[in-house]
């Protein structure tokens, strides 16, 4: 009986902070992963290293569930007076905050721990990634950008994935960066705006309320932005038609996401956030593909 139980508290430990890193929400890692995945193809001309793609990959879910457990820690106080996080597993009451701060430990410290077999250049940007990663979650309550920072956090998987492949950052490296950043920040704020009333109740602020009345219209030139600067890295790497396909199929993911927050019902904002995975995929297949053809 005791070995039961015991056996049940285990297991419904290791349940909540499975919840609490997001495990159970892979689309957080899909659209984190799929940048750095952009990166590794282009530095390598379609041919990554292995190696370096196994630790990156590895990397990308290892610091977003960090990302997660360091957000709800430092959200706390706000999560239990929203709709969408009140469950989660510290504002619940179900995980403390002293085990969400040994969570996040952990995950960062197993994370340097693959990059320590990578180069010192990569090993040296790690250490950025590591503090984008764990000052993001406080920036809402100083900045209406923290969507922005979010991107910078996010987008870092860039420059990191060419410093792994090739030693170096090229300029074609920072083109995508900006890319990433800008894509983050219009996703990010589709996320917000499901969050917006409550968010506005509590003082936290988004790009969702700084955008207020237009920030359909803002994303919108942000998407044309991001189109036109994936469509200079083409330009930039000689890319061949696929690619430039994969771009279209892109932009009309753009177009179907202005559609689903027009009316900026929660439901579709959220599901235009998600819709951003398939963003993602279009542009890798069509890089993906130019390499291989």
């Amino acid at each position: 009986m005791l070995k039961t139980i015991l056996n049940e508290r285990i297991e419904d430990r290791v349940k909540q902070y499975w919840v609490l890193s997001r495990f159970d929400k892979p689309i957080g890692i899909l659209i984190l992963l799929w940048p750095a995945l952009w990166a590794l193809w282009v530095a390598s001309s379609g041919k990554p290293d292995y190696y370096v793609l196994l630790v990156i990959c590895l990397g990308v879910v290892l610091m977003r569930a960090a990302g997660c457990v360091i957000n709800d820690y430092a959200d706390r106080e706000f999560d239990p007076h929203v709709e969408r996080t009140k469950q989660r597993p510290i504002a619940a009451g179900k995980v403390t905050p002293k085990e969400a701060l040994w969570l996040f430990v952990i995950l960062c410290l197993i994370a340097f721990g693959l990059v320590l077999t990578l180069n010192i250049f990569t090993i040296a940007l790690s250490f950025v990634a590591a503090f984008l990663a764990g000052s993001y979650p406080f920036m809402k309550r100083y900045t209406h950008l923290p969507q922005a920072y979010l991107g910078i956090a996010f987008g870092w998987a860039v420059p990191m994935s060419f410093s792994a492949q090739v030693n170096q950052i090229p300029t074609v490296a920072w083109v995508m960066y900006l890319a990433v950043v800008l894509w983050a920040l219009v996703y990010d704020t589709m996320y917000a705006m499901v969050d917006k009333d409550d968010d506005l109740k509590i003082g936290v602020k988004s790009t969702a309320i700084l955008f207020g009345a237009y920030d359909r219209q803002i994303m919108a030139v942000l998407q044309v932005i991001i189109i036109g600067l994936l469509v200079l890295v083409g330009l930039m790497q000689a890319l061949t038609w696929p690619y430039y396909a994969g771009v279209i199929v892109a932009t009309g993911l753009c177009v179907y996401q202005q559609k689903l927050i027009f009316h900026r019902e929660k439901a579709l904002c959220f599901k235009a956030f998600l819709n951003s995975n398939y963003f993602g995929m279009a542009v890798f297949i069509g890089l993906s593909l130019s390499y291989l053809i």
